[in-house]
């Protein structure tokens, strides 16, 4: 059951690091908007289980706060990046709904 949803567009990032990991950081005002509507509702680091279409991709997965840049991520898997033809850099848009 979805208790919040939301329309982000920004960009996709690949994380620094070793692994392949691209995500898109989601703006102050969302991060904010989560953090006051499902403030205890988060389970281990702080994530928080979403559903996302992009495209014509939808998805589940899971938001995760990064205390660093202090907003949510959201990872856009492998496949997703295929079949949507976005790479890192690429702005997208995506539509994230958050379950209970």
């Amino acid at each position: 059951m979805a208790v919040g949803s939301y329309e982000v567009t920004a960009e996709v990032v690949r994380y620094p690091g070793g692994a392949a990991w691209y995500f898109v950081t989601l703006p102050t005002e969302v991060t904010d908007g989560i953090l006051a509507r499902h403030e205890g509702s988060q389970r281990a680091f702080g994530s928080l289980p979403v559903s996302v279409a992009l495209g014509r991709s939808v998805w589940t997965t899971s938001l995760f706060f990064d205390s660093r840049s202090e907003a949510y991520l959201l990872p856009v898997k492998s496949d997703v990046r295929k079949r949507e033809h976005v790479g890192d850099g690429d702005t997208v848009t995506v539509k994230i709904a958050v379950k209970r």
